[in-house]
């Protein structure tokens, strides 16, 4: 954020501690700045000791960001202690260091989304994913919203409902016997943890006295009693938020809790940054007059000083084809027009599917692109063998994680030695790591089979050995070479395929290697940070390319120039939104989406698009007229904006100074 001086709101937000306070920041509103500067001053001013602070973030991404800020703003030392993680991290470090009374090892699983189905299939006896993803789902639904399985039974209120009520309980045991927990239970352990035990809660009071709360607006409800414990009655905490940015609702978050806050504390300070450090006022005119037409909670306008800039333009396009060659031809024609870098740019969609199009015109065009909120890249096979191993060597009860790493790569244990301990094991109520040592287990497996078994359970209590003492690069390569994992895989894949997955292996290993230097990890230590993260700390802002992104993905993010496309009715408020009356989310995924851009703003649509083989006619989305005349620039029909005499100067000054360039040296 460029402003020199903090304004008054901000200052105000920062200086604010006589109970809790609500800072409703608009877009681009400096609120990273304010948290930032509110933990400089508790520390620095008022002398709060820093490991009495939480900073809680929604994304890795944000709690690096910040981490790196305050330290920039306070320096190592005075920041040593600070808490700054996300909801799901402060989750672990409670969970792990109560894992005794909530019946649990401190070095417990956490599982990921497909070994959660997995569980799922073998619950319920169904293996079409679709189904189990979900019964997933609707389980994940009820733990966000701290709704246990009796009370799931009398709540499910039709078939899929009523069957995940069925298995929800014995998918809980079956986690618990596999000493794992998912991602929801991170959040939902503690709240019960809590609730049953006020002397644990008090402890916990008592070491965070004060907390700052991140994009307050995306919270679900398991987290906003969280907050509510941890801040108990003295209501020491900062929330930021935006309820015109709530747009995770799908996801459990829950913008009630904003309504909530000033109920269970109604001294409750509302401060609002209306101040926009990031775009002109044309762009800011068109989002608060979308956003307008959804009922507030809070009312509050955008205003900028970065002048007028370039009208807001609309473009119809005859087909999502002619779409996408019309955006990379004029990005491209803007690029050598003004001088500007690739990264500068953005291509902003509702929905995945609607990349592949750009995606081929980029390539045509040999336009470097980055693709956001796609694939990830744990759930690739090769990252997920390492992860199997990594979780068994911090939990031996882990029984996925033991059944991928004994099978990967192949050791002669096969589908019938597997099965055969299962057996055994369920009989005994143990872990398959377990069952392999125990006497028992001889008079239902060869001897052959045994002793395969046990070399593997041998090796990896070596591996553990070393783990929970050694620097974690070094432990990694050396397990990497005694499994014989690339070998492997140019056995069982084609050269070019084995090349790439070896590849991330490296950057997996090598990323392990430096996380565990910087932060003086040791491999055990970093095994659960791992399942936390989502994405490798890849730096792609560095790289100069255009990003596409979902407009989901793109919360958070600027650029200088953006290109919002496939804006009608349908895709843009998505169909499923008109059908169920949900509207306002979608309009306010409008307003993030204008608000990412900076200095010009593009909206597209189409006028035809093929449904199967039909093709249909589409209608502009509502929130183009929403948006009004003032300060718009529509090509698709009469615009009520001329160009103004400043905006054509400027063309032509900047169409001369380009034809003054000698060859060569534009672009």
């Amino acid at each position: 954020m460029s402003a020199p001086q903090l304004n008054p709101p901000q200052r105000e937000a920062i200086r604010y501690l006589d109970g809790p306070c609500l800072v409703l920041a608009g877009a681009g509103s400096g609120k990273t700045r304010v948290i930032t500067q509110k933990i400089a001053y508790l520390v620095g001013d008022c002398g709060l000791n820093p490991a009495h602070i939480a900073a809680i973030t929604f994304t890795n991404k944000a709690a690096k960001e910040m981490q790196e800020r305050i330290g920039k703003l306070m320096g190592g030392r005075m920041s040593k202690g600070l808490t700054v993680c996300t909801f799901h991290a402060l989750g672990v470090r409670i969970v792990r260091q109560e894992a005794a009374t909530l019946g649990l090892k401190p070095q417990f699983s956490i599982l990921d989304a497909s070994d959660i189905a997995q569980i799922i299939a073998d619950v319920s006896g169904n293996t079409d994913k679709a189904r189990a993803k979900a019964l997933q789902w609707q389980i994940s639904s009820w733990k966000n919203a701290l709704i246990e399985p009796d009370e799931a039974a009398r709540l499910a209120n039709d078939e899929l409902a009523a069957a995940a009520a069925l298995f929800y309980a014995e998918y809980d045991k079956t986690l618990r016997a596999y000493q794992g927990v998912d991602f929801d239970d991170l959040i939902r352990l503690p709240v019960k943890l809590f609730a049953e035990h006020p002397e644990v809660l008090e402890r916990w009071q008592n070491r965070l006295r004060y907390l700052l709360i991140d994009e307050y607006q995306d919270t679900n409800r398991a987290q906003y009693r969280l907050m509510h414990q941890l801040a108990g009655v003295r209501g020491a905490f900062t929330a930021v938020g935006d309820d015109d940015q709530a747009i995770y609702a799908w996801r459990g978050a829950d913008v009630e809790n904003l309504r909530q806050l000033s109920v269970d504390y109604p001294q409750l300070k509302v401060i609002k940054l209306e101040q926009n450090y990031r775009s002109t006022s044309r762009i800011l005119h068109a989002a608060n007059t979308v956003i307008a037409h959804n009922e507030k909670l809070f009312e509050k306008k955008l205003w900028s000083e970065h002048g007028a800039g370039e009208p807001v333009t609309v473009v119809a396009c005859q087909t999502p084809e002619h779409e996408a060659e019309s955006v990379v031809m004029k990005l491209s024609a803007h690029k050598f027009e003004h001088r500007t870098h690739f990264k500068d740019y953005a291509i902003l969609y509702r929905g995945n599917h609607q990349a592949r199009l750009f995606e081929q015109q980029l390539r045509n065009h040999k336009i470097p692109y980055a693709l956001s909120g796609g694939r990830s890249f744990f759930e690739n096979a090769e990252i997920r063998d390492l992860c199997a191993y990594m979780r068994l060597i911090a939990n031996e009860d882990d029984d996925l994680a033991f059944i991928r790493a004994i099978t990967v790569p192949r050791r002669g244990i096969g589908p019938a030695t597997l099965e055969a301990l299962g057996r055994y094991a369920g009989h005994r109520h143990i872990s398959l790591f377990a069952a392999a040592f125990e006497e028992g287990a001889a008079e239902h497996l060869g001897g052959r089979q045994i002793e395969a078994l046990r070399d593997f359970g041998h090796f990896i209590n070596r591996v553990a050995h070393r783990a929970a003492r050694e620097a974690a690069g070094p432990v990694m390569d050396d397990l990497l070479k005694a499994i014989g994992y690339e070998a492997w895989l140019y056995e069982s894949c084609d050269p070019r395929e084995a090349e790439t997955k070896w590849s991330n292996v490296g950057d997996f290993t090598g990323w392990i290697g430096r996380k565990g230097e910087e932060d003086g990890k040791t491999l055990l230590d970093m095994i659960q940070t791992i399942s936390l993260i989502t994405m490798l700390d890849k730096d792609d802002a560095e790289l100069d390319q255009v990003q596409l992104a979902t407009l989901h993905a793109s919360k958070g993010l600027e650029f200088k120039h953006v290109f919002l496309v496939g804006v009608e009715e349908g895709l843009l408020p998505h169909q499923s939104s008109i059908d169920e009356d949900k509207i306002e989310e979608e309009r306010r995924l409008m307003y993030v989406g204008i608000t990412r851009a900076q200095r010009s703003l593009t909206i597209t649509y189409c006028e035809r698009r093929k449904a199967g083989r039909e093709v249909r006619s589409c209608d502009p989305s509502r929130f183009i007229d929403e948006m009004g005349d003032e300060g718009i620039r529509r090509s698709d029909r009469q615009s009520k904006e001329p160009v103004s005499k400043e905006d054509a100067r400027a063309r032509l000054a900047n169409l001369r100074a380009m034809l003054g360039n000698k060859p060569g040296t534009i672009g």
